[in-house]
This record gives C-alpha cells, structure tokens and sequence, in this order.
C-alpha cells in the first residue's frame, strides 16, 4: 500500500506544494512548527532515509538545499533547521523549519494552527523563491 507521501506526490491527496521534479516533491507540513515548515521526499518509496540509494540520497539532499534556500528568502527567519526523524510515515523525508532560536525545532513545541488561505499564501511565496 502506498504511504500518504506517495500518495500526496501523486496528486491523490491536495498538499500545498512548493516544488517538484521528476524524483522529489516539497510541500508544508500541515502541522507546522513554524511558518513554512516544509516536508521534502524522494517520489521513491523508501522507509528509511539511510536506506536510499547513493544517488537517491544525494539527489534528496541537493533538492532540499534548492528549497531551503527558498524558505530563507520568503521566510524571515535567521535559519532553516533541517530534521530527520522518520518516525511517524513510513517514507524518507526532511524536515525543513525556518528558525529564529534554537529551540524553535523542538516537535514537542506546540503546532501552529493556519488556515487553508494562509497555508496557500506561504507555500506560493515560497514556491516562487525556489
């Protein structure tokens, strides 16, 4: 069965997109810990992040360093921390959050609550400094 990534990356489930290619896909992260809080995912479906190939892997990495550096324009921020943890879908992704502390990238934090219009609105500035 496919995992909801595979599905959102197929057009099966809306996401509110930020960019894409032939072999990833970036979008919001739906609960947010900040916003612009971006999800970035191989097309491929691999659970583990270490468990991708090297070009796959390396491919994941390039293209999030591509969005990253759209969140930084769009977003006022002083970083985009960047987490892996992998543990709550089972398919590789890395989680691009615009930071003003450190303890900004805790996922214990409480989640911001956005609307559909404000979660449209981030991802479109986001998606045009990409």
């Amino acid at each position: 069965m496919a995992t909801i990534f595979s599905m959102i990356a197929a057009g099966q489930i809306p996401s509110y997109k930020i960019a894409e290619d032939e072999n990833y896909y970036a979008f919001l992260d739906i609960n947010p810990l900040a916003k612009g809080h971006t999800l970035v995912i191989p097309k491929k479906e691999v659970d583990y992040i270490f468990d991708l190939d090297d070009a796959t892997y390396e491919g994941l990495w390039a293209f999030a360093k591509k969005v990253a550096a759209g969140i930084k324009t769009a977003i006022p921020c002083k970083r985009v921390g960047v987490a892996v943890l992998g543990m709550e879908v089972p398919h590789a992704h890395i989680h691009l959050v615009p930071l003003q502390k450190e303890g900004d990238l805790n996922f214990r934090n409480k989640k911001l609550s956005l609307t559909p219009e404000e979660f449209q609105e981030i991802a479109q500035k986001i998606a045009a400094a990409v």
